[in-house]
């Protein structure tokens, strides 16, 4: 039997810079969840940075340039009971510019749009809320609870809450 290992994702919040956040909604083609709005994320390929990741795959999946990349923290994320899943997910907020995005791979996506982070459309990934979570308060969903420094470090595995 082969030892089964977590995988590093670079997740990331695009966002407008003026309130508003980047969601797709996860097509019939995508490996989870599909119907669901969520942010995007892809896999760490070895020898990459974490901003070469992350500008990779925001212009793969909504073709745009980030014009700020801003990392949040890090969650370790197991899915089921007993765990099917598991990965490490590390958090970015990303500025993007409205006017360049557009759907990049239309197998796995089949929407995109802007929203408040305190209107959400639903329904949304599994993974979303915990998520958004880690955004810093001038991004933060009001109706996202926003926990003390303990329960940061519970979140996102850091000493330290998210800069």
């Amino acid at each position: 039997m082969t030892a089964r290992q977590p995988s590093v994702s670079c997740v990331f919040v695009c966002h407008d810079g003026a309130g508003r956040i980047l969601l797709a909604r996860r097509g019939p083609g995508a490996r989870d969840e599909a119907g669901a709005w969520d942010c995007g994320a892809g896999a760490l390929e070895f020898g990459e940075t974490f901003e070469a990741a992350v500008t990779r795959e925001v212009r793969e999946e909504y073709v745009a340039l980030p014009s700020e990349i801003r990392s949040l923290g890090v969650r370790n994320v197991l899915r089921g009971d007993p765990v099917e899943s598991h990965w490490v997910a590390v958090v970015f907020a990303v500025r993007v510019d409205p006017g360049e995005v557009a759907v990049g791979e239309p197998h796995k996506f089949d929407a995109l749009d802007w929203f408040a982070p305190d209107r959400l459309p639903e329904p949304v990934h599994s993974q979303l809320a915990e998520t958004l979570r880690m955004l810093p308060d001038d991004l933060a969903p009001r109706d996202v609870p926003r926990p003390g420094n303990d329960a940061r470090q519970a979140t996102n595995g850091t000493d330290a809450p998210p800069q």
